[in-house]
C-alpha cells in the first residue's frame, strides 16, 4: 500500500507541473520532431547536398584537412561555432543512432531524416579514423582562434587546426565514444546497407582495441589538450567510455568476449560512479541503462549489478524524493549546475523514457526503498513532463525549439543564424566584422529550424540574448536525444 501510495504521490506532483503550464490544445510532437532532425542540416559542414533544405546555409570548411594531407571534409559543427569536435560530434551519433534502434518504427515519414542525420556523422568518423591504430583525429579548426570572431562557416578564415590522437598520445575516451558510434549505427543500417554497417562494426571493432589498448584522455596529452579544454574536457575520465564501447559492441555483434569484458572491467572501470549523469563527458547512467535490458529479458544474470545501478538511478531523480540528486525548478524542468542545462534535460529524459520501455517489456518496476517503487508508466509521464516544458509547458509559455510555436528564442548564440546568409549578403564578413551581429539586440535574420537551445536557470528565467550562451546557445547532443522523445510521443499521444 506504501507503494502505491508513492506512485500516486509521483502522479499527482507531475500532474501539477503539468496542469500549471499545459497548453489546453496539447502538442504536436510530430511536427516538433521534424523539426529537431532539421537542425542537424544546418549544423553540416563541408559540401552541402542537393537535398539540404535549410538553404541559407552553403558549402563550408572544404580544406578541412589539407594541413595533414586527409580529406576531413564534413561532419558537424557542434554548437553555434564552427568548430568540429570530435568527442561530443561521436556522442551525437551514438544518440541518434539510439533514438532510431529504439524509436525509429515511431519516426513516421521522419526515418529517412534520420538516417541521414546518422549517416552525415559517420561518414565523418570513417574518415576520422581511418588510419587507426596509427593515428585517429579527433577535432578540427582551433578553438581560440574561433571563439575570437563572429564569422559565417561559409566565410571562416581562422586556423583549421587538426588534433590528433596516437600510440604515444592516447584519447581513449574520444576513441571509445567513436566506437560506441560506429557500433550502433551498425544496427542502424544492418538491414537498410548491410555492405556499409559491417564497414562501421569492422572499424567500431578496431578503434575499441584502439582505445582499450592505449589508455589515457585525450584531454591529458599534450597533443589534443590545448584544443579539448576547456570546451570540452573529459573531467569524468575515460574508464566510461571504454564501458560505453564494450556495450555497444556487444549490442551489435552478440560477442561473448565483450561482455566478458563488461564483466571483467565492471569495478576496475567504476561501472557504478556517478549513475545520475548521463551525456557526452558522462557515460555512467546510459551504461547501466543500456545494459540492463539483457537482464530484465533474463538474458545476463551476471550483468545484474547493472540492473541495480539503473534503478538507484532512477530512485536518484524521481521528484519529491528526499534523497533525490537532481534539482527540479519551480516550474518542472531538471535542472544541474554547469552550462547548457537542456543537455541533462534530454539525455536523462531519453534513458528514464529508454528504461520505461525495457520495465514494461519485463513487467518491472523499480523499487527505491521504503515501500516506494516506480512504474514504467510514471516514468514516462516524468520523460514527457520535460518534453512538453521544452515545448512551451513552462513558466514564460516559451518554446526552448525554435520555429516551434509561436514564442520561442529570437536571438540564439550562433554565428550562421545570426549573420547574414550569403545569399542575402555575397561578401565576405570579417573576423571582427561580425561583432556588430553579435551585439545587435535584433533577432537572428536566417531561423535554425529545430534547434533547442541551453534553456533557463533554475527559476525558470531565460535571457534570450547571444551574450549569454550556456542559455542560449543551440547543441547537437541537446538535439540528439531528443528525436527518439519526440518520435515515441508522437506515435503514443
Amino acid at each position: 500500500m506504501a507503494g502505491n501510495t508513492t506512485h500516486i504521490f509521483f502522479l499527482l506532483l507531475l500532474t501539477f507541473f503539468s496542469l500549471t503550464f499545459s497548453h489546453v490544445a496539447g502538442h504536436n510532437y510530430g511536427d516538433a520532431l521534424r523539426k529537431s532532425i532539421l537542425f542537424f542540416e544546418g549544423q553540416r559542414s563541408g559540401h552541402l547536398p542537393p537535398d539540404q533544405r535549410l538553404r541559407w546555409r552553403r558549402d563550408s570548411a572544404l580544406h578541412d584537412g589539407a594541413s595533414v594531407g586527409k580529406d576531413l571534409t564534413g561532419g558537424y559543427y557542434d554548437a553555434g561555432d564552427n568548430i568540429k569536435f570530435g568527442f561530443p560530434m561521436a556522442f551525437t551519433v551514438t544518440l541518434l543512432s539510439w533514438s532510431v534502434i529504439d524509436f525509429g518504427r515511431n519516426m513516421g515519414a521522419e526515418l529517412p531524416h534520420a538516417l541521414k542525420a546518422v549517416r552525415w556523422g559517420t561518414d565523418f568518423l570513417l574518415k576520422a579514423t581511418a588510419q587507426v591504430p596509427d593515428i585517429m583525429y579527433v577535432q578540427v579548426g582551433d578553438p581560440y582562434s574561433d571563439h575570437n570572431c563572429w564569422e559565417r562557416p561559409e566565410d571562416m578564415d581562422t586556423l583549421r587546426t587538426v588534433y590528433a590522437i596516437d600510440r604515444n598520445n592516447p584519447g581513449s575516451d574520444v576513441a571509445g565514444e567513436a566506437a560506441a558510434a560506429l557500433a550502433a549505427a551498425s544496427i542502424v543500417f544492418r538491414k537498410r546497407d548491410p555492405g556499409y554497417s559491417r564497414l562501421l562494426l569492422s572499424r567500431a571493432v578496431k578503434v575499441f582495441e584502439f582505445a582499450d589498448k592505449y589508455r589515457g584522455a585525450y584531454s591529458n596529452n599534450p597533443r589534443t589538450r590545448r584544443g579539448a579544454c576547456p570546451f570540452y574536457c573529459d573531467v569524468n575520465g575515460y574508464q566510461d567510455e571504454l564501458l560505453w564501447g564494450a556495450a555497444w559492441l556487444h549490442k551489435a555483434t552478440r560477442r561473448r568476449e565483450y561482455r566478458e569484458y563488461i564483466v571483467r572491467n565492471e569495478v576496475i572501470l567504476h561501472a557504478a560512479d556517478t549513475i545520475n549523469e548521463f551525456g557526452w563527458d558522462n557515460k555512467h547512467a546510459g551504461i547501466n541503462v543500456l545494459i540492463s535490458k539483457e537482464v530484465l529479458m533474463g538474458r545476463a544474470d551476471d550483468l545484474r549489478n547493472f540492473k541495480d545501478n539503473a534503478d538507484d538511478f532512477i530512485c536518484s531523480v524521481l521528484p519529491g524524493v528526499a534523497h533525490s540528486e537532481v534539482q527540479y525548478s519551480p516550474g518542472g524542468l531538471i535542472f544541474k549546475a554547469g552550462g547548457s542545462n537542456m543537455q541533462h534535460v534530454t539525455s536523462l529524459s531519453f534513458i528514464i523514457l529508454a528504461y520505461s520501455n525495457y520495465l514494461s517489456h519485463s513487467n518491472h518496476r523499480v523499487p527505491c526503498g521504503a515501500g516506494i517503487s516506480a512504474s514504467s508508466s510514471l516514468l514516462k509521464n516524468l520523460a514527457k513532463r520535460q518534453v512538453d516544458y521544452i515545448l512551451g509547458d513552462n513558466p514564460l509559455r516559451m518554446s526552448y525549439m525554435v520555429g516551434y510555436g509561436s514564442h520561442y528564442p529570437q536571438r540564439i548564440h550562433h554565428r550562421g543564424s545570426s549573420l547574414p546568409s550569403v545569399r542575402v549578403h555575397p561578401a565576405h564578413i570579417g573576423c571582427k566584422a561580425g561583432s556588430q551581429y553579435f551585439l545587435s539586440p535584433n533577432p537572428n535574420p536566417n531561423r535554425l529550424v529545430g534547434a533547442v537551445v541551453g534553456g533557463p536557470n533554475v527559476t525558470d528565467a531565460f535571457p534570450d540574448s547571444r551574450p549569454y550562451f550556456q542559455e542560449s546557445e543551440p547543441t547537437t547532443y541537446i538535439n540528439a536525444p531528443l528525436v527518439g522523445l519526440l518520435a515515441y510521443f508522437s506515435a503514443h499521444h
